[in-house]
């Protein structure tokens, strides 16, 4: 009888992953996630963006959150350096994204600048699932190549179904961006404190929108984050305390 070997075990003990099952992986979410820019052209268009302004934003913007966030701010008649400011403060997580992702792919120099746009929720949560960097490369490939064309695609098709249809109001599809977007939001909090987080945002922002210009309540919303983390820290820090002074 054949002597067995065994799979190669090489990060966290898990076993290599086949490179199918890494792309039907990444497949199913890019597809998924994909598709969901047909909102995102219905509510550009929506809020006065032409058929080009739309689908250059997410060529070159390509973070379905941020550019939900700029149109959704026009929409409320809000001033682009406002709405221009609170999406580009809710892009700044891809960087974080990035540190982490350089290290585990660690592309080619020459590749990196290239790969940096497609740098996003989706792409980095497949490939830290991997355990090997063939298997995460594969899987952040496959991602982000699905995701960007699906996204683009669907872009143009909202924003031009949108265009022939008039008055996206009348048909109830402004609140197909909204809707979207708090779909991809809701399944990744996971933890406690990132769904007090959210539901601090959620009051903040709503509390402020009557009183602040459009845009605004979205920049505020972001204190809800050191706000968390500052209740945190003043319940874990007596239990710390009383830790050494033992």
């Amino acid at each position: 009888m054949a002597e067995q070997t065994a799979p190669p075990v090489i990060r966290d003990g898990a076993p290599a992953k086949p490179d199918v099952a890494v792309v039907r992986d990444a497949l199913g979410v890019g597809v998924a996630v994909g598709l969901s820019g047909f909102a995102f052209g219905v509510t550009s268009a929506g809020a006065g963006l032409s058929v080009l302004q739309t689908c250059v934003l997410s060529l070159l913007v390509f973070t379905g959150a941020s550019q939900f966030a700029l149109v959704g701010a026009l929409a409320a008649g809000g001033n682009p350096f406002t709405a221009a400011a609170g999406a580009f403060f809710l892009g700044t997580r891809n960087a974080f994204y990035g540190l982490r992702l350089s290290q585990l792919l660690a592309l080619p120099k020459a590749v990196r600048p290239f790969a940096a746009h497609w740098v996003i929720d989706e792409t980095a949560a497949v490939s830290l699932a991997q355990p090997t960097r063939r298997a995460a490369r594969i899987g952040f490939t496959a991602t982000g190549l699905t995701l960007y064309v699906l996204w683009n695609v669907t872009t143009l098709l909202g924003a031009l179904g949108a265009e022939a249809i008039g008055d996206t109001a009348a048909w109830g599809l402004d609140a197909a961006g909204p809707a979207v977007f708090l779909a991809l939001l809701a399944p990744m909090l996971k933890s406690a404190t990132e769904r007090a987080t959210a539901g601090i945002a959620v009051l903040v922002g709503l509390g402020l929108l009557p009183v602040l210009p459009a845009g605004v309540p979205v920049l505020a919303a972001a204190l809800a984050a050191p706000l968390v983390l500052w209740f945190r820290g003043r319940r874990t820090a007596p239990a710390g305390r009383e830790k050494d002074s033992r």
